[in-house]
């Protein structure tokens, strides 16, 4: 979740998962009608030779079908996954757990028999939460659930003990601030969006320090909660007052606003022992298949590894960085090669504000022209639906022509926002730019809690993604001209 430049790490990922969430409940209103489910505005045909080129892999695209939903690969991603999420658990950036993760991807894409297979390394934040709670003491005594969000400072190790402030928005705090002063705000945000209602969470510690409260406490951002609350990212500003910050359950929000409103006196002991540590050396983990004409020229398909220290890591992003593994174990298996190389990376520290990828960018951008497309996989791997890009008019009308290939499946849309956190710092310099979209009516259920476990996932609905990711990421680095910018 990046974005060093828009003030928060997990911004612009956000407002796009916004997108991502709005368009998924356009499309289940609108699949019974027949009508288109994106907008297109630049009414480009892809020549009739590369129409015909592309027409041309329609035998390989139903091998990598086969291969993937019926045949010997069938539910290979989703097996992997769940051995490896079960073996080493939960991935925070700068942890033991994370280090044991990347030495197990090393290790298995070597096995897999994937070529270059290397860690790149990087510089990573390390920060643990520690132990933590809250209870709150009147108008009765109640263990409230908390999960610390990161970065968050620890409190005094005999906690802090205060009377509580109920506010729905920063412009009812605001109005407050003089109630506010020396109190635990609690934000009871209502949901109205991930990426709007967001805020909340990576800014409400810096709303609240502003005026003067000790502590603050955020309603988890999802629109549905079994009492979980949901951890996260977020930042200080260096002329406020840093306080201590986690998210509660959304359940504890609304009794709080209940008691709060019938005049109730609430008071808390809130206890966090988080730590912030000096940075980390991490590895992005990257693999190949060296392309046959073109090896200079890549394809870059990948997920990241790390995850919140909740759960086990398989929704976001495990799904994303096996499928991505599962593209280059495909083509290997069918014995192809394609012109260009196709680079598998799994990223670190992406929840951070894709760090890894960051300085990955840093050291291979001297080679921008020779990526051909940047994908990422980092919304779940529920039912695909289509892929995201963003890119040229030109290299969308091919893009369309190569999703038609993937009817025996139905899965052919295209749709807006192809970046993704790892991968825009290349989509903003014009290197096209895909993801995945699928199903996410259900994702903000279990992101960041720790709900995300393989439970989560289905089998069948990986391996729908892993072809049509496959298919995909084979023809781009098989064409003979790279795409248009």
């Amino acid at each position: 979740m990046r974005s060093k430049r828009s003030g928060h790490p997990s911004e612009e990922k956000e407002r796009k998962m916004k997108i991502l969430f709005l368009i998924a409940f356009i499309h289940l209103l609108l699949q019974c009608t027949g009508k288109p489910l994106s907008r297109d505005d630049c009414h480009q045909q892809p020549l009739e030779e590369i129409k015909r080129e592309i027409a041309g892999y329609s035998d390989i695209v139903k091998a990598i079908i086969n291969l993937a939903v019926y045949g010997d690969a069938q539910n290979r991603s989703y097996e992997r996954l769940a051995r490896f999420v079960d073996t080493i658990g939960h991935r925070l950036s700068g942890s033991r757990n994370l280090e044991l993760a990347i030495k197990y991807m090393f290790n298995a894409l070597q096995e897999d028999g994937l070529e270059n297979v290397n860690l790149e390394p990087v510089k990573v934040p390390h920060w643990e939460r520690g132990e933590e709670s809250a209870l709150m003491l009147a108008p009765r005594n109640y263990s409230i659930a908390i999960l610390g969000l990161g970065s968050s400072i620890a409190t005094p190790p005999e906690g802090i003990t205060a009377e509580v402030l109920v506010v729905t928005s920063f412009d009812e705090l605001h109005k407050r601030a003089q109630d506010a002063k020396g109190k635990i705000v609690v934000y009871n945000q209502p949901f109205v969006g991930y990426g709007e209602t967001v805020k909340y969470r990576s800014q409400g510690a810096v709303e609240a320090g502003k005026v003067g409260a000790v502590a603050s406490l955020i309603r988890s951002i999802t629109p549905f909660s079994i009492n979980s609350p949901h951890t996260g990212w977020q930042n200080y500003q260096s002329d406020v007052p840093k306080i201590p910050t986690a998210c509660i359950s959304v359940e504890d929000a609304e009794m709080m606003a209940r008691i709060s409103s019938r005049g109730t006196r609430i008071v808390v002991t809130l206890k966090m022992g988080a730590k912030t540590y000096s940075y980390s050396v991490s590895y992005n983990t990257v693999a190949e298949i060296v392309g046959s004409k073109y090896p200079e020229q890549v394809v870059l398909v990948s997920g990241h590894l790390d995850s919140w220290d909740v759960g086990q890591g398989a929704m976001d992003d495990g799904g994303g960085a096996f499928i991505s593994w599962e593209a280059l174990s495909l083509i290997k298996d069918l014995g192809l090669r394609p012109k260009r190389t196709l680079r598998l990376v799994l990223w670190t520290a992406e929840e951070q504000g894709g760090v890894g990828a960051e300085q990955y960018y840093q050291l291979h951008k001297v080679n921008i022209s020779n990526f051909d497309i940047v994908m990422e996989s980092d919304a779940g791997t529920f039912m695909p639906m289509g892929l995201g890009f963003t890119g040229s008019c030109k290299a969308r009308a091919i893009l369309k022509e190569i999703m038609q290939l993937l009817q025996p499946i139905n899965v052919t849309n295209i749709y807006e926002e192809g970046s993704e956190t790892d991968t825009d710092y290349w989509v903003r310099d014009g290197v096209p730019g895909a993801s995945l979209h699928d199903d996410i009516s259900k994702y903000f259920w279990f992101h960041h809690t720790q709900g995300d476990t393989m439970t989560v996932q289905n089998p069948s609905e990986m391996n729908l993604c892993a072809a049509v990711w496959t298919v995909v990421s084979y023809i781009i680095a098989d064409m003979e001209e790279m795409l248009p910018r």
